[in-house]
């Protein structure tokens, strides 16, 4: 299976209530299907309702729908780096509009100066599933599409993050003792983190793909 991502910036971030009751929330439509995304990628609604309706019986009905501040590495989500608690997620025709608590902890914390700076962040749903091409060239999500998170916190990602993105969505993930483990790519990976600098990066582009492309 891929890690497959989804970044969504037509989100607003909005306070409920005065004083020590005031709480942040992001709303906004965190999922959409059966339309062909700008990633080139569809999730058919079929798919998607029934994986929306597990996500939100087993993680949003029990309080357990956690989100990351930040673009992780994979589908598990890091409670120390976690921002956010998704409080609902409701079918709009073939949109799936969610909403979700920015949280005291202290990527929430992050999260909040953030906004109240003006800086412009957006929402990313993370899940793994398999990818079907299409004669058309795009990709259909496969029915074996599991959420991991309707929501991750994210910013227009520069250079680096997005060659590191696209990097990791080319691995694959496979189940391994009931643990979900990186399969390839992991010496990639640890290059690309340490090219920090847009220039070296992107000189070593080239070479990056091909070593990924060799571990295929």
């Amino acid at each position: 299976m891929k890690l497959i991502t989804e970044e969504v910036q037509q989100v607003k971030f909005i306070t409920e209530g005065k004083g020590a009751d005031k709480k942040m929330f992001i709303e906004g439509i965190f999922l959409q299907g059966d339309i062909c995304n700008r990633n080139g990628r569809m999730y058919p609604m079929e798919t998607l309702s029934r994986e929306v309706k597990r996500y939100t019986e087993s993680f949003i009905n029990k309080g357990r729908a956690l989100g990351e501040l930040g673009h992780p590495d994979g589908p598990t989500v890091n409670l120390d780096r976690v921002s956010h608690k998704i409080v609902s997620l409701e079918q709009n025709g073939t949109n799936f509009k969610g909403k979700a608590l920015v949280l005291e902890t202290p990527m929430g914390k992050i999260a909040k100066s953030l906004i109240n700076e003006g800086v412009c962040l957006g929402v990313s749903s993370r899940g793994v599933g398999s990818l079907q091409m299409t004669n058309e060239g795009h990709k259909v999500v496969g029915p074996d599409f599991m959420l991991a998170t309707a929501a991750d916190i994210v910013a227009d990602p520069s250079a680096p993050d997005a060659f590191v993105q696209g990097i990791m969505e080319g691995k694959e993930w496979v189940w391994e003792s009931g643990i979900l483990r990186e399969k390839l790519a992991e010496s990639t990976k640890r290059r690309i983190n340490t090219l920090v600098d847009e220039r070296i990066l992107e000189e070593n582009k080239v070479q990056l793909f091909q070593e990924f492309l060799s571990n295929l």
